[in-house]
């Protein structure tokens, strides 16, 4: 019972304090710490000994797991090389460097025990980085390779920390350097071997499977399978884990349905919120017992704390040094799709900046065995490192990346993006729709044409700028989220009285919930939209057509003449480049902008609207 109250008062304490700290604008992970380790201190309060089997089996695959089906694969590979010198080479170097710094400063410290405490403090955190890498709005490529950083690198660190610890405990004469390497190299092969079977047992029996409930069951035990089995062959059960987690994200469009995607996207969200946070306050409630173990170290104060602060400063310069190395001598980046050239070095300094520890890091020193020399002081120097990197780094990253004016993800981009997709998925559909034999004597086919553009309006006029003036969508979404109230407390009134099944009434709310949900994002996404005031640049895929025009100049007070003459009114205008003709959008009633192009084939058109400056190509359903 003791248990299981300390579990809920923690569940209650990390959601309650992660709801203050949004509140306040201040980063969850560190307010949990700082409560942590104030919770440490309080009398009564039983003292929470950080297991690394809790951490390394209860806590990392899951999150790994998380993470990994909502990265992109793609994005994944196109960054390979900068995640491999990361994951790979910066852990190795970080290890062998941290390892000569403390010997150096502790010279009764073994060699083996300097390099074991250099492979725990040597991988950044997934869940620190991207937590505030996401919280502040780093480009994209930053956070893509953090991400992929922070899925691999656990796995180097931890095959070395295991063959520090083997000389530990067995003598350096018993561990052959020919063996370490073909550990690393089955760690990284088994890993990948275990998660590309995991892979395909389950994409197998997704593609049978129709029930979202088990389907979501099923994607609760794959990471803890997929570790064990990988760790049971002595391979990576990190790499298990997170190319099992890759393929199956990426595969998930083929081999779910709809609903079971929507179900574990929510749940792995849910499941990731809780124990991300979970994991910080853990890191704060070490605090006292850890000052305490180091209190009793024969070994002066002064030298524990110059070897603290020189292992956080490693750690910091390591990671700085070897981020401009890769950039400049090996990685060489090509141009961005987000920003449309190069990637300026304030984007590398920004990534060698984010390069917090956490959880992991303090898991694993506590694998370090007690025959370690010194060890209360390695655990102090990981638990110095870990609450170092989140405070000094990770709260002065939002600021260093105002201050290298390194830019956030432009939702007005992404909303271009999205209409432009929408728009080609359409004409894909409706390829479809005229290639299928069907008998339509209701008018089904216009309808399905209908609320397809109805969509792909409600796309476009996201775009719009003009905050005093409401969408035809905005409208809509107003006008239908009022009747679906109304909706709502009549389906309660029934249901209060009795006369018509629960399973029924609970069907009808869930189909009202669906599409007030879905009119809710779009009617929060157009209010961020609004506040975006800022010139387009280029972007996208480029046809022929959108290369032999540019932008131009529109007219101060730009007007569809044909609105006027036939007493309709417009919701954006259009200017076509071959003519300069001013026409209204597809969401106004005539769509004379469209009727222009079918009328003339004159493929480009650009918004004529205040603070945009897109293309558009008639041709190609294509947007710069």
């Amino acid at each position: 019972m003791e248990i299981a109250l300390l579990l809920v008062a923690m569940a209650v304490g990390v959601l309650a304090f992660a709801a203050l700290a949004e509140r306040l604008d201040l980063p969850p992970p560190l307010v949990l710490i700082v409560v942590g380790v104030g919770v440490s201190y309080i009398p009564g309060v039983p003292q929470i000994d950080l297991e690394p089997d809790v951490v390394l089996l209860g806590l990392l695959p899951p999150l790994l797991y998380a993470t990994a089906i909502q990265s992109s694969l793609v994005d994944f590979n196109a960054n390979r090389r900068a995640i491999l010198l990361l994951s790979v080479g910066l852990v190795a170097f970080t290890t062998v460097g941290i390892g000569l710094v403390v010997h150096a400063l502790l010279p009764a410290t073994s060699w083996a025990a300097a390099f074991a405490i250099g492979a725990v403090v040597a991988p950044p955190d997934a869940v620190a980085a991207t937590a505030i890498g996401r919280r502040i709005g780093l480009p994209r490529r930053v956070v893509t390779i953090l991400e992929g950083e922070s899925l691999l690198n656990d796995a180097t660190a931890l095959v070395a920390l295991r063959t520090a610890t083997a000389v530990i405990l067995v003598g350096s004469a018993e561990v052959q350097t020919w063996r370490v390497a073909a550990d690393f190299v089955w760690a990284a092969a088994g890993g990948v071997l275990v998660g590309g079977l995991f892979f395909v047992v389950v994409a197998w029996m997704r593609k049978k499977i129709t029930d979202p409930v088990l389907d979501t069951g099923i994607s609760f035990v794959i990471p803890f399978a997929a570790y064990l089995a990988a760790e049971e062959i002595h391979a990576s059960g990190v790499v298990g884990v997170v190319i099992a987690g890759l393929l199956l994200g990426h595969k998930a469009p083929i081999i779910q349905t709809a609903q079971s995607r929507i179900s574990e996207r929510m749940n792995w969200r849910t499941i990731a919120y809780v124990l991300e946070n979970t994991v910080f306050l853990l890191i704060g409630l070490q605090a006292k017992h850890l000052f305490e173990d180091v209190g009793t170290s024969p070994v002066h104060t002064w030298r524990i704390v110059a070897v603290c602060a020189a292992t956080l400063v490693g750690v910091i310069v390591m990671r700085i040094g070897w981020v401009f190395m890769a950039r400049y001598a090996l990685v060489r980046p090509g141009p961005d799709p987000d920003i449309g050239h190069k990637p300026p070095w304030t984007f590398s300094f920004v990534l060698s900046w984010a390069g917090m520890r956490g959880v992991v890091t303090l898991a694993a020193a506590f694998t370090i065995p007690l025959e370690a020399e010194n060890r209360e002081i390695l655990l102090f120097i990981a638990f110095t490192v870990v609450a170092g990197t989140l405070f000094l780094q990770g709260l002065s990253l939002p600021w260093v990346a105002r201050r290298l004016r390194v830019p956030s993800p432009d939702p007005m981009d992404d909303a271009l993006a999205r209409a432009t997709i929408l728009q080609q998925a359409s004409k894909a559909g409706y390829e479809a729709l005229d290639a299928l034999e069907y008998d339509d004597p209701h008018g089904v086919g216009e309808l399905v044409q209908q609320r397809t553009d109805q969509r792909n309006f409600a796309a476009w006029e996201r775009l719009g700028t003009t905050a005093d003036e409401e969408t035809p969508s905005e409208t809509y979404s107003r006008v239908r989220r009022t009747m679906i109230d109304a909706e709502r407390r009549r389906v309660l009134e029934i249901r209060r009285s009795g006369t018509v099944a629960s399973e029924v009434i609970s069907e009808v709310l869930s189909m009202l919930d669906v599409e007030e949900s879905m009119l809710e994002i779009a009617h929060q996404e157009h209010d961020e939209l609004k506040v975006v005031n800022a010139h387009r640049r280029p972007r996208g895929e480029v046809c022929d057509e959108l290369t032999a025009y540019d932008v131009v100049e529109t007219a101060p007070d730009p007007i569809c003449q044909e609105c006027l003459d036939e007493g309709t009114r417009w919701v954006a205008l259009r200017q076509c480049l071959e003519c300069g003709h001013v026409a209204c959008c597809d969401s106004s009633p005539k769509q004379h902008a469209t009727a222009h192009f079918r009328d003339t084939t004159h493929p480009v058109m650009q918004s004529a609207e205040p603070g945009e400056d897109w293309r558009w190509c008639f041709v190609h359903h294509l947007t710069a």
